[in-house]
């Protein structure tokens, strides 16, 4: 019987012949010394015999002789000697192998931070840059670094892993491989010397690598596993008529514990319903940019990152009633499932005054809902209450439903993008792309329409973080979704953002279109989280240019 492992080799060197663009490949294991760089040298060498340019761009041995015995005859590429706080390390040299331009490159240890000062933070931004290229990688990685699975590590095993990398970075891998092992071999293999130095394998057979602690490793991986595999089967433009009735949204504070404990549980649960899901800051009067210290306003800017990291569209309301304007969002963006912190204590007078949380608020006020109040402590839900035990909420039988849109080019031509090479104020962006995306509306309908995306910008903003704007109206007398793209080079100089707003989608539903609004938004959100289609967006001179570079990533999908 063939090896599954020599069969998905075999795949991937079809893969890369027929290949225009760099595709990657992930050896994933659950524990150090599963073999995952032993298995991807061995299929290096493989390609080597069948004539393909491969070299080692990065690959860490840790002192194994037979994972070395394998670099043997393997065209090496010299590394980056750097020095941070006086001590000398090596990093891979991203030039030098963009320089060579091979057919593949082996890049070990995905997830790994790179010294202060090098050309990325992480490594897997240099092989996106590497796949960018045209340039084939084939990498590894352990399942505790994926960024949604933190908490579940930490809680299960008591380890915070401090190097992590975002989920979606194994979601868009062109092949997976799980290199697995029992649990008994893995602990066999480190008795026997072969994956830690001698002074070290009583300590982390005692902590690390108990067998306790590799089992549910292991289990976590192979769930993982059947997530992707499951996703990866889904038809997709199934997914897209079914992604409106019940998506996911996740509520944030300026102040609250653990925030990042809330998204990465919301990321998980949208995984699993194969649902969009929403971050919401609300923006209380007392919460105003000029009244909340500087610590609060980069915790929350963080925060706020991170969400995007994960996935998530970020929004930020404006409102006094925080339980209202969850609701509200809700609503408007066909919300099936709200994922909120655990209140703190209520004191005694509140409690006289019959005060309430915004958690008793929401489970009182909301209908057709779930709530999940997750103990950001524990990681647990305390409650989670279905208000009403029915399917999903569908549309309205009177709900105008379009087709299935399965490209932003369908929505969007030359005519319709914008090449800002100065500073340019938020409101000549917002007016100037209403123009362009009603350019056969006459002027009193655009000005109309200029002031309701004014006013939903000034209730909750889209521009916020990362360099990505999604502003979004829904209007009446419209017949069919429009967009328009604005790229400026020189960011929006009346938005303070941690990153400068350089790409702006502007999208316009008609008003019984509310499918069609999450679909579009849907879409522009995954066009804004793909880095290399923002950098070529930042790049380019005219509308034509952006335009080839959107239908270039669309046919890459």
């Amino acid at each position: 019987m063939n090896d599954p492992i020599d069969n998905k080799a075999i795949s991937f060197l079809r893969m890369i012949r027929q290949s225009q663009r760099g595709r990657l490949k992930i050896y994933l294991g659950y524990c150090a010394g599963v073999g995952k760089t032993y298995q991807m040298l061995l299929e290096a060498r493989r390609l080597k015999e069948d004539g393909i340019d491969v070299v080692v761009g990065y690959v860490e041995t840790h002192a194994r002789p037979e994972t070395a015995q394998l670099l043997n005859g393997l065209e090496i590429m010299p590394r980056i000697k750097q020095e941070y706080r006086g001590v000398p390390l090596e990093e891979m040299d991203v030039a030098a192998i963009l320089a060579r331009k091979p057919e593949v490159a082996l890049i070990d240890e995905l997830a790994h931070t790179n010294v202060p000062g090098s050309r990325n933070q992480k490594r897997y931004e240099d092989v996106q840059d590497i796949l960018d290229a045209g340039i084939h990688v084939i990498t590894t990685l352990n399942v505790q670094h994926l960024e949604s699975l933190y908490n579940t590590v930490e809680n299960t095993l008591g380890v915070k892993v401090r190097e992590r990398l975002p989920d979606i970075v194994l979601l868009q891998a062109d092949q997976i491989v799980n290199v697995d092992l029992t649990t008994e071999d893995l602990r066999r293999r480190l008795e026997g010397g072969k994956i830690y130095p001698l002074e070290r394998i009583e300590t982390a057979l005692m902590n690390f690598f108990r067998e306790s602690n590799l089992e549910q490793l292991r289990e976590i991986t192979l769930r993982e596993l059947a997530a992707h595999i499951d996703a990866r089967r889904r038809d997709p433009s199934e997914q897209e008529i079914t992604l409106a009735p019940d998506q996911v949204m996740v509520c944030l504070s300026s102040q609250g514990p653990n925030s990042e404990m809330l998204l990465r549980y919301a990321s998980r649960l949208a995984g699993k319903l194969n649902r969009n899901w929403y971050a919401l800051y609300v923006q209380t009067p007392s919460e105003d940019p000029e009244k909340v210290d500087t610590q609060t306003q980069q915790m929350l800017s963080s925060t706020l990152t991170l969400a995007k990291q994960l996935g998530a569209m970020v929004f930020t309301y404006k409102g006094e009633n925080i339980a209202d304007t969850i609701l509200q969002f809700a609503r408007e963006y066909r919300v099936g499932h709200i994922v909120i912190g655990r209140p703190g204590t209520t004191s005694r007078w509140k409690r006289i005054l019959d005060r309430r949380t915004i958690v008793e608020c929401l489970i009182e006020k909301a209908e057709g809902l779930t709530v999940v109040v997750l103990d950001t402590v524990k990681g647990l839900p305390v409650i989670d209450k279905r208000l009403v035990e029915t399917t999903p909420v569908k549309p309205p039988p009177h709900a105008n439903v379009p087709a299935t849109i399965p490209k932003l080019s369908t929505l969007l031509s030359s005519k319709q993008i914008i090449v800002w090479d100065k500073p340019v104020l938020k409101e000549d962006i917002l007016n100037t792309l209403v123009m362009v995306a009603l350019w056969n509306f006459d002027f009193p309908q655009q000005l109309v329409a200029s002031q309701k995306i004014w006013e939903r910008e000034q209730q909750g903003s889209t521009f916020f973080n990362e360099g990505v704007a999604f502003p979004h109206v829904r209007l009446d007398g419209l017949d069919q979704p429009r967009l328009a793209l604005g790229i400026t080079h020189h960011g929006v100089v009346d938005v303070a953002a941690q990153k400068p707003i350089e790409v702006v989608f502007l999208i316009l539903t008609p008003l019984q279109q509310a499918s069609a609004q999450l679909q579009i938004l849907a879409l522009s959100s995954k066009a804004g989280q793909n880095r290399h289609l923002i950098q070529q967006l930042k790049k380019v001179d005219t509308p034509e240019q952006a335009m080839e570079a959107i239908q270039d990533w669309e046919a890459q999908l």
